[in-house]
């Protein structure tokens, strides 16, 4: 049977600088350099180096390969001085057999190379492209009887479930090195509901309970066996969910044949101090506030993710828009990387039932010179998804200046844009505008947002906030206006928020805190939720709850001050050092109150049981004059 070895602990890291030190992986080189601005972070080879004495195995009935989950950007492996493989791509999982290669004492040596060049995306982005062997490292052995390994970094095993009235047909197919295969369908408690044999079976299931996103994320197991004379050779358990879905343009995303809106996030994966080198805790906890959050939606933006935050995905019932990093210029010599990537994400995800579309490229026309080329770039890359997976449509994210009747927006499916009008322009009504006039010119084409948003820390703020102010106050102003104009656009397929959490983003120094950016409705550590955190709770969660904004504004000079609440009840009582000052009731889920300001106050906000307080005092400077020290100094600043 199928038997793994982690090889995460004890390498040593020889740097640019080469100088060198024990470290284990999951691990970056830029974890700060990447994280502090002046676009200076440290690209290039470095050397990773591990010994491992011989595994215990069977040569005569076994193979050992070795697995590794993610290096970026490329990779060249050696064992012993020789060479193992070389791979393109930071993002994705690849493996290589070293059977032969093995010794009683071994030397793998890994050369992670994040250098610019103009072959391997991304190169350009509006994120930090760390360097480094930042997910796990295993030996894998198999007996040689097994579910492919050499099949593009997959499990070996596609499983299509399409439902059929209240049932559903599940086709398995199989990639194995020899052998018998045996497939064995199971619900939730491990109870068999179907069964099969062969490399490509197809399984009926006269009841299928679907999966149903965030009401009811139910997932099946698929148990496949290679089978040899009788005995299991190998085994692979795969969790799938039934569903179907489609896009209408009058009526948005469609789930088992019902509207089901999609709102929700984007997702980098990095973080403070540790850049992607992160562990399972982290993502669960992003999750966690994912969902805490409503959210029924993610994007993984701009790359393949770690494969178990797709299994969250798929247990939380998130829909996902999964892309490759083909993002903000057309390299004409990465052309075959593109293709390459894409393949790799399909195979390797396939499986996940949160997974509905694939993205074909972010913002690719801010810096295109070779348009042409571009241009048919995404017609090979659109017609390999179709061919490679029918099953799931494509999109992409088109950049502000791409106007409606860019030739890129229509190749795919369905079409996004990234819009932040009301932040690097003025004008938030341009929003309703823009979505009417592409909705006008383009009926049938079903259009999203795939990125909206504005800065905001929550060291900074405003009695009264400007647009690029990078406020919470502003911040959450924003969000506001966004969740109020999406709802008179019931058509848009999806909205994702630009960012759940804010992200380094060296080559920043606008504004803000360098080498960062702001737009997350969370905090890089992922310890505060910002004000437009509780708005969306507001509108997309379940969980009842009262909450007063601008709590860390907590000196303020005006004589009279206005106190916010988000709330997701309809009606919201105030109390001021323990009298009722006012009641509200809306629909909106903001509530405003203009309270007087005269020394110290304590107030409370009420609906029912539901209670939350927070404590407000006069200042004697005025707002005004903190403006230029936000600017400059915005870490000790708590005014504007």
């Amino acid at each position: 049977m199928r038997q793994t070895i982690d090889l995460c602990q004890g390498w040593l890291f020889t740097g640019l600088d080469g100088r060198t030190a024990e470290v284990n992986v999951p691990h970056t080189w830029n974890n700060i350099d990447g994280q502090d601005g002046g676009n200076d972070y440290k690209r290039g080879k470095c050397r990773y180096e591990r010994a491992f004495s011989r595994p215990d195995f069977d040569a005569a009935g076994q193979e050992v390969w070795m697995e590794f989950d993610g290096v970026n950007a490329s990779a060249q492996v050696t064992l012993n001085g020789r060479d193992v493989c070389v791979h393109d791509g930071g993002y994705s999982t690849f493996r290589a057999e070293v059977t032969s290669l093995l010794e009683e004492d071994n030397q793998l040596v890994v050369f992670a190379d994040n250098s610019v060049n103009d072959r391997v995306y991304p190169q350009k982005a509006d994120f930090t492209f760390y360097g480094g062997i930042y997910r796990a490292v295993r030996l894998v052995i198999v007996n040689k009887a097994h579910f492919a390994m050499d099949h593009l970094g997959s499990c070996g095993i596609r499983v299509t479930p399409t439902p059929e009235g209240a049932g559903a047909k599940v086709r398995v197919q199989s990639r194995v090195s020899a052998g018998d295969v045996v497939i064995t369908l199971l619900d939730d408690k491990g109870k068999a509901v179907g069964s099969g044999s062969g490399a490509d079976v197809a399984i009926s299931l006269d009841k299928a309970r679907r999966w149903n996103g965030t009401e009811d994320p139910y997932l099946y197991t698929c148990h496949a066996e290679v089978r040899v004379d009788g005995k299991t050779a190998d085994a692979l358990d795969i969790p799938f969910g039934v569903r179907s879905f489609r896009v209408d343009p009058k009526l948005g995303f469609i789930l088992n044949d019902k509207p089901y809106p999609l709102h929700g996030v984007s997702r980098h994966q990095d973080r403070k101090g540790v850049g992607n080198a992160i562990t399972r805790q982290m993502h669960d906890e992003d999750m966690a506030l994912i969902a805490e959050m409503g959210c029924n939606t993610v994007r993984l933006a701009h790359y393949q993710h770690d494969q178990y935050f797709y299994d969250l995905c798929d247990r939380y019932g998130m829909v996902v828009w999964a892309e490759i990093p083909y993002i903000s210029e057309h390299l004409p010599a990465g052309r075959e990387n593109t293709i390459s990537q894409m393949k790799e994400l399909i195979e390797q995800n396939y499986n996940h039932a949160s997974i509905v579309c694939w993205g074909v490229s972010n913002e690719i026309t801010i810096s295109t010179k070779d348009k042409k080329d571009m241009l048919d770039n995404h017609r090979v890359l659109n017609d390999l998804v179709h061919d490679t997976d029918p099953t799931r449509f494509t999109t992409l994210a088109c950049y502000a200046m791409c106007g409606p009747f860019n030739k890129v927006a229509h190749i795919t499916d369905v079409v996004s844009w990234n819009l932040y009008l009301g932040w690097y322009v003025p004008g938030l009504f341009l929003n309703d505008l823009w979505i009417s006039f592409f909705h006008l010119c383009f009926p049938k084409r079903p259009l999203g947002y795939s990125e909206y948003g504005a800065e905001g820390m929550p060291n900074l703020h405003a009695s009264r906030p400007r647009r690029n102010d990078h406020t919470e106050e502003y911040q959450a102003q924003y969000h506001e206006f966004m969740v109020r104009c999406f709802k008179r656009h019931p058509y848009m397929w999806s909205t994702h928020v630009w960012n759940m959490f804010d992200f380094a983003a060296d080559a920043r120094d606008q504004g803000g805190e360098p080498g960062m950016n702001h737009k997350g409705l969370v905090t890089f550590d992922r310890k505060t939720k910002k004000d437009s955190f509780y708005l969306y709770k507001a509108n997309w969660s379940r969980e009842r709850f009262v909450h007063i904004c601008s709590k860390r504004y907590a000196e303020r000079c005006e004589d009279v001050t206005q106190i916010k609440v988000y709330s997701t009840e309809k009606t919201v009582t105030l109390l001021v050092n323990g009298k009722r000052v006012g009641e509200q009731t809306r629909d909106d889920h903001v509530f405003t109150f203009k309270v007087p300001l005269d020394g110290d106050i304590r107030v409370e906000a009420v609906s029912g049981g539901l209670k939350d307080s927070a404590d407000f005092k006069k200042a004697a400077q005025p707002n005004e004059a903190y403006v230029l020290k936000k600017v400059k100094n915005p870490q000790k600043s708590n005014w504007v």
